[in-house]
């Protein structure tokens, strides 16, 4: 068995003294692990970065085996994102939650999205955003996809402010008028344009989507939401030492 693909870092752990275990992002075969002979040489460091983008080849007598990586670079951004910390702390993010899906299962678009996420490693405020649409994105690939395309009640698909809890179906601003301390705010961004995106709304997305993943994800795999994620929210809500900005 080989087969070869561009591929994004998600992480690697030690396995023997000299070899690693790495897990990246391919857009065919999904999160798929492999052994690289070597790993931890200093030579193969700058290369196996989270965040890294590498051509990989992996091979393996069965399919059913862990297999070995060879790997070669194509875009080396490891060193950048840890001058960025939100970036770093949103691609690490994006990889635990890449972990809440079966290894080896192709999810194209989640990694179109991280693919999208690293090109902007440079733009705090926007690497937030599009976490918080990877979000709602991974909640429809695990099966918990939101209807925000028209308001539940009225059919409308304009003036869409407010997301059903019960449902999880949009809601239009006066649909959900007399409801609306019972209804979660549904950030404009995340239905259409991300121009002029505030660190508030970010915020309300990251509150949209932590209600659904902890009630259809989180909770019924007794997990808790990965540790980076409060962390991003602090940075985007000016909350952290180093505000949004600041990493720019």
């Amino acid at each position: 068995m080989e087969w070869t693909s561009s591929a994004t870092v998600l992480g690697h752990k030690k396995h023997g003294e000299s070899n690693l275990i790495l897990e990246v992002m391919t857009r065919e075969r999904g999160r798929h692990l492999g052994l690289v002979r070597g790993g931890r040489s200093r030579r193969m460091a700058a290369l196996l970065q989270v965040g890294n983008t590498l051509s990989v080849t992996w091979r393996a007598r069965l399919d059913e085996h862990l297999g070995l990586f060879q790997v070669d670079g194509e875009t080396l951004r490891g060193a950048q994102l840890m001058e960025q910390p939100v970036a770093l702390i949103a691609v690490q993010l994006c990889a635990a939650h890449l972990r809440l899906l079966p290894e080896r299962d192709p999810h194209a678009r989640l990694h179109d999205m991280l693919a999208l996420i690293l090109d902007h490693h440079g733009e705090p405020h926007t690497v937030a955003a599009l976490v918080a649409r990877f979000e709602v994105l991974l909640l429809e690939e695990l099966g918990f996809g939101l209807d925000l395309s028209k308001c539940a009640g009225s059919g409308a698909r304009t003036g869409l402010v407010y997301v059903s809890p019960k449902s999880g179906c949009a809601v239009s601003a006066e649909a959900g008028a007399p409801y609306k301390t019972r209804l979660l705010t549904l950030p404009p961004f995340l239905v259409g344009s991300m121009d002029d995106v505030t660190a508030e709304q970010i915020v309300d997305a990251f509150q949209l989507t932590s209600f659904f993943l902890e009630r259809n994800v989180w909770g019924p795999r007794a997990v808790q939401p990965p540790d980076g994620r409060s962390a991003l929210i602090r940075r985007v809500s000016g909350q952290s030492a180093q505000p949004l900005a600041a990493s720019s």
